[in-house]
């Protein structure tokens, strides 16, 4: 008998996929590092963010505003265009609760806000991505530091006609008034001066310096913060409301001093 030896078997055998595999490591090796190498310095990362924000915004503005507005921002009989109001004008309207507005009136009235914050983002987001306009302020101009004396000064030459010297706000024709801005958060009070909204004027940075609005906030901040160093504020309506109120106590405590004096004497 011849001793026959067993063959060997082959190591080390390849898969038959193991170069297409290989090949598309390679791909994608060198197409990764080729993105990264030809990403420009400084440049925004946070594309597909806004990308998502951007569309998230687009569905929140087909279901609750294009009725009023139009799908392309262009408005209707019912609603003025958005073409051009920018992020500002919406974080405005919406995060105040004006908008969506419940009715139709002489102004839009302030009302709880009908969405979150991240909603109300993702709308603006929408609305400056289909037509730039004025930007959502910075956070520094709303700290509430700035020069009170300069801050005070603008608002009773550009805003106290409307809304009162201590910022109580005011009635103005047919309906509208000029809302109080205690309360109002910085960021509302600026956009507010940017955009114009109501029957409020445009005060762009031409108009008012970005310093100087950050004044103007400041000023009222501590109109807010500051209690009144002479008595009962008496909803800080002027002359008017303090006549009138010493009018009905005066005449009520003389009618009330006769009365007593007349029956005392019978």
């Amino acid at each position: 008998m011849t001793n026959q030896q067993p063959k060997r078997q082959k190591r080390g055998r390849r898969h038959p996929l193991a170069t297409v595999a290989l090949i598309a490591l390679g791909l994608a090796g060198t197409g990764g590092a080729y993105a990264l190498a030809t990403i420009p310095a400084g440049a925004d990362t946070s594309s597909v963010v806004s990308s998502d924000l951007v569309a998230e915004g687009e569905a929140l503005f087909a279901a609750n505003c294009a009725t009023c507005h139009g799908l392309a921002l262009e408005g209707t009989e019912d609603g003025p265009t958005l073409i051009g109001v920018g992020a500002a004008s919406v974080d405005f309207q919406v995060g105040t609760g004006r908008m969506p507005l419940a009715m139709s009136g002489p102004q839009a009235e302030q009302k709880p806000v009908q969405f979150t914050t991240e909603q109300i983002r993702a709308l603006a987001e929408y609305v400056a991505a289909v037509s730039p306009g004025p930007a959502i302020p910075d956070d520094q101009y709303l700290t509430g530091d700035g020069d009170l004396a300069v801050g005070g000064e603008l608002f009773r030459i550009n805003c106290a006609m409307c809304h009162n010297v201590a910022g109580a706000g005011g009635a103005l024709t047919e309906g509208k008034y000029a809302p109080p801005l205690m309360g109002v958060s910085a960021a509302h009070i600026y956009e507010a001066m940017l955009t114009g909204p109501q029957n409020m004027p445009v005060f762009n940075d031409d108009n008012i310096s970005p310093e100087d609005k950050a004044n103007i906030i400041a000023y009222l901040k501590y109109l807010e913060t500051t209690p009144s160093v002479g008595g009962a504020t008496l909803g800080s309506l002027g002359p008017v409301s303090e006549g009138l109120f010493i009018w009905i106590a005066g005449l009520g405590l003389i009618v009330g001093i006769t009365i007593w004096l007349t029956a005392k004497s019978n």
